[in-house]
């Protein structure tokens, strides 16, 4: 929706011409209220006149404060009217907020000045001209579901099987081309890729001209029709360069290719360009994201003037000095380094542990004593850099008794795919449960439709049994038809078999084998959207609380008891998020766990895009530690279990980029043999111990593959082995001694993992190479 009061004609063009000089509307103003409070160089942004001007706005420096301002002065000094006023931002409500706030500044709404996001002006603008682009001006804006239907019946059409290119998948790759405003004529055969052995492209064609048919646009095309409508229509494009005197533009650094050209093309029309943004808080590339475009704009707006804005009005200047010492490591930026007159305030806490489940009591630990001192837990964030991270947290917090919230997404357990795992494993261990039963009959797809599950309904009431009964009986008649028949018995055959592992076989394999024979990891596998990944390391994170359970029937019982709690927690909570989520936000106290190589910086990012991803991985460090007010808490584990194996961690190269004198280092007992004795040698220290130049940008580790050979510098190092696999030869029943947990007896020995019966700390499960001999 774009927020603006329109003419009484909503499609009227007008040529309004700006006041003069001399004009009783260019009269010197009185009242200069709307400046009192800014600092020098927010004041400058707000009151330059000549020409294009970036405003670089670093972390809670102000910025939405400057736009709005700078919106209210050109109208309270009469430089232009509303109507000739383009404010663009990403968010509808970002929007709403900047158009509260100059209205509170001019004492009044500023009618016919267009503010909205790029789509909502987008879709004003091809309503106005939709004849032009081939449609009609009441055209249908379609949902993506509608998106993945409509492709779904032109691959049908072509013989290609959606199960293997999944509709889904091609929408994904479709609107990344619109991203780039790759009309179908445009898209080449290097850019249609592997999909339906490069029929992508075609499809495309076909999907475009199919929504001209049905009169429909969908979410790409209203930056991209606009663009293409300016190119092939001059005269179109100069009635907006005649109506837009005054351009600004928020989060510039967040435009991809299509934002970046539709903006190009309306700038013609003016050299009031304001764009406002921050290189270094440019954390979207994996959604098109461009972070060239604000790099380059000295080049694009030629004479432009740069404002830098530095002064920080949220974080300490540890936090601050942290931040800016960290995002200094990256070459494609600008530059500029935040400070504050606040208070010095707490250094950074950086904290070396054991594993996940000791950073997760750790940090519960440390919410709880804030909370007795009154801390607000409203104002308590948890940032991870991958969703999975979020389940060890939910638990502890579920025992502790902390309420909590997951922003931007599901709790762990209320996620889709963990849902349908714990479906499966449902139907297994209670074949009479008819709502999991139901859940997972047809997921994946195995060509059981809704035909055959009215055929188990009405088995179902008419016999008084559950689903999974009626379909056991439904096999010995012919209500089913022979194919369905077939492959309901099969499922029926699978559940059975999965059952009676149960018995001779650990749990968590018998989840792993069920999860793969049933198809559902290799639907995830097929999968090519960007949200594949995180689903299937869901997935194996589930097999990680598995580990942690007896039995099957435990671990659900555990399950609906956590997703029980879950339902009653509301109130003052804790907020958990992934680190892209927690963009624009700010809370006094921030945790930022899981600093080890391969989880942040990202192995998939280094993979991918090389250092480029490794500059966008640190632009994610530098926003999660700005999002803190007074404190930073850095933490990370010595061995993680991962892919259902115990790993041991390397610490992030981040930690090495952060300045020591505005740290306070600390780990567990016994962490590091230069640790030992409560003796703390320094993290950043420690971290500079590994070789990753060695592990170079694209090499793998413990969570993304196999991991290059780790080398090290610090040859005070003594338990290299930890990393290396030297492991030492320890048996069943033999007395060792861990520098954590003391002395105890070895339980069992399940490869490079014990379980130790410890004299002080009781059963542990432990890596080998972290024992000795007693």
């Amino acid at each position: 929706m774009t927020l603006m009061a329109p003419p009484a004609d909503p499609f009227e063009i007008t040529d309004d011409p700006v006041p003069a000089p001399n004009t009783p509307e260019r009269r010197p103003v009185a009242s200069m209220a709307h400046l009192e409070g800014l600092n020098d160089e927010q004041r400058k942004a707000v009151i330059h006149e000549d020409g294009p001007l970036l405003v670089l706005a670093g972390a809670g420096t102000g910025k939405t404060r400057v736009l709005t301002t700078r919106i209210a002065h050109l109208l309270i000094t009469g430089r232009t009217r509303p109507s000739q006023v383009l404010a663009v931002t990403f968010t509808n409500k970002a929007a709403r907020e900047m158009l509260d706030r100059v209205a509170q500044l001019i004492g009044g709404a500023a009618d016919g000045m267009w503010l909205g996001t790029f789509h909502s002006v987008g879709v004003r603008i091809l309503r106005r001209h939709a004849e032009l682009v081939g449609l009609k001006s009441n055209f249908t804006i379609l949902d993506t579901d509608d998106q993945t239907r409509l492709l779904k019946q032109l691959l049908q059409a072509e013989g290609i099987d959606d199960k293997k290119w999944p509709a889904r998948v091609l929408s994904g790759i479709i609107q990344r081309w619109k991203d780039r405003a790759l009309t179908p004529n445009k898209v080449t055969g290097e850019d249609a890729g592997e999909f339906a052995n490069g029929k992508a492209a075609e499809i495309y064609r076909q999907y475009q001209t199919r929504l001209a048919e049905v009169n429909a646009v969908d979410f790409g095309d209203l930056v991209m029709l606009c663009v293409t409508l300016w190119q092939q229509h001059p005269d179109v494009l100069e009635q907006y360069h005649r109506r837009f005197r005054h351009i600004l533009v928020d989060e510039y650094q967040d435009t991809n290719v299509a934002q970046y050209l539709w903006l190009r093309l309306l700038a013609q029309g003016t050299r009031d360009v304001c764009c406002v943004g921050d290189d270094d808080q440019s954390i979207y590339g994996w959604r098109g994201a461009e972070v060239g475009n604000i790099l380059r704009f000295e080049k694009d707006f030629p004479g432009a003037e740069i404002v830098r804005l530095e002064r920080n009005y949220r974080s300490t200047p540890h936090i601050l000095a942290a931040a800016s010492h960290l995002i200094a490591h990256n070459e494609g930026r600008l530059g500029k380094t935040l400070w504050t007159d606040v208070k010095e305030g707490e250094r950074i806490s950086v904290r070396g542990v054991w594993d996940g489940d000791e950073e997760a009591r750790t940090i519960g630990e440390e919410i709880e004593a804030l909370q007795r001192d009154k801390h607000p837990l409203s104002q308590i964030a948890i940032l991870v850099r991958a969703g999975f991270q979020t389940r060890e947290f939910e638990e502890r917090f579920i025992t502790l008794g902390l309420p909590y919230r997951v922003i931007g997404g599901p709790r762990f357990y209320e996620r889709q795919e963990i849902r349908d795992a714990l479906a499966y494993c449902r139907v297994t261990v209670q074949p009479d449960d008819d709502l999991a039963f139901e859940r997972i009959y047809n997921t994946p797809r195995r060509g059981l439709g809704e035909s055959a599950l009215r055929t188990l309904r009405l088995i179902q009431r008419a016999q008084r049994v559950s689903l999974f009964e009626a379909a056991r009986r439904a096999l010995e008649t012919d209500e089913l038809k022979p194919r369905p028949r077939k492959l309901l018995g099969d499922l029926i055959k699978s559940f059975e078999r999965w059952r009676d592992m149960l018995d001779g076989i650990n749990h968590v394999e018998v989840v792993e084998t069920m999860l793969d024979e049933s198809g559902y990891t290799d639907m995830l596998r097929a999968d090519r959207s960007p949200e594949a990944e995180g689903r299937l390391e869901n997935l194996k994170e589930l097999t990680n609380a598995l580990q942690e359970f007896d039995t099957l029937p435990a671990f659900l019982e555990h399950v609906a008891l956590l997703t029980d709690n879950a339902e009653k927690a509301g109130g003052d909570m804790v907020s958990v998020m992934t680190l892209h989520a927690a963009k624009g936000l700010e809370f006094d106290t921030v945790f930022l766990p899981g600093w080890e190589e391969g989880l942040f910086p990202n192995q998939r990012a280094l993979d991918d895009k090389g250092l480029a991803g490794l500059e966008e991985e640190r632009r994610l460090a530098y926003v999660g530690l700005t999002r803190a007010r007074k404190r930073a808490y850095v933490s990370f584990a010595a061995n993680r279990r991962v892919f259902n194996q115990w790993q041991a961690a390397i610490p992030s190269r981040f930690l090495r980029e952060l300045p020591t004198g505005h740290l306070a280092e600390s780990s567990d007992a016994g962490l590091y043999a230069t640790y030992s004795a409560g003796h703390h040698a320094g993290l950043r220290e420690q971290a500079s111990g590994f070789d990753y130049e060695n592990l170079g940008v694209t090499g793998r580790s413990a969570f993304g593959g196999n991991r290059s050979r780790t080398r090290w510098r610090d040859e005070t190092f003594d338990d290299r082995r930890a990393v290396e696999g030297d492991k030492p030869d320890l048996t069943v029943g033999q007395r060792v001694f861990h520098q954590k947990f003391g002395y105890g007896r070895i339980l069992a020995v399940d490869g490079n993992k014990l379980d130790i019966d410890f004299e002080k700390a009781g059963p542990k499960k432990v890596l080998d190479s972290f024992v000795d001999a007693a």
